[in-house]
């Protein structure tokens, strides 16, 4: 654990080129199966909550769910489409690294959500005049990705696009790979409990 990965196990300069079996196989060496079953949140520290919860839920739809009692500082938690986000806000104590909140820079940390409507996300964000940059990639290999890149209030990267048009396809450990079936969401009360 904590050891630094040294060497190519893409043989070729990290980007597209030719896997290293050799390389691969090295990589998960004594590497155990994870009990991992999907990604459960993430975590933003905001410098107003409200205005980053208005935000998650009326540009991406997300929805706000009660907190547990025993957190005791401000913040939300939003939960949709398999994910949650939790809201902290930003105080003298709790700083977090200033991010760029001016360019848009597809190559900036960033979380990406899968979207459907490609068209029906764009109209939302110009109703909202949010300022976003839109590209397709990988049209020349048959399998074309369309992108939009924008900011939260924060100036946190957000990516909507439509990945599925891309096959993913393992470097090797295919069997070390865990599908999510139907246990990867927490629990949903659905009786109208507010």
């Amino acid at each position: 654990m904590g050891e630094e990965c040294k060497g190519d196990v893409n043989g070729g300069g990290g980007h597209g080129g030719v896997v290293d079996p050799a390389a691969i196989e090295k990589l998960y060496e004594d590497v155990p199966p994870m009990p991992l079953m999907a990604l459960n949140h993430i975590s933003r520290l905001c410098k107003s909550v409200d205005a980053s919860v208005r935000f998650y839920v009326k540009a991406l739809g997300f929805v706000l769910i009660h907190r547990p009692p025993a957190l005791d500082f401000s913040g939300a938690w939003l939960f949709n489409y398999g994910v949650g986000i939790h809201l902290v806000q930003r105080d003298d104590a709790r700083r977090a690294a200033d991010v760029n909140p001016g360019e848009l820079d597809p190559m900036d940390n960033h979380i990406s959500f899968q979207c459907e409507d490609m068209g029906a996300m764009e109209k939302r964000l110009k109703e909202m005049g949010i300022r976003y940059m839109k590209r397709t990639i990988n049209e020349e290999e048959g399998s074309p990705i369309d992108q939009l890149f924008f900011k939260d209030p924060d100036g946190f990267m957000i990516e909507i696009c439509n990945c599925e048009n891309l096959e993913l396809v393992p470097a090797g450990a295919l069997g070390r790979l865990r599908l999510p079936r139907d246990r990867h969401n927490p629990p949903l009360r659905m009786d109208g409990a507010e």
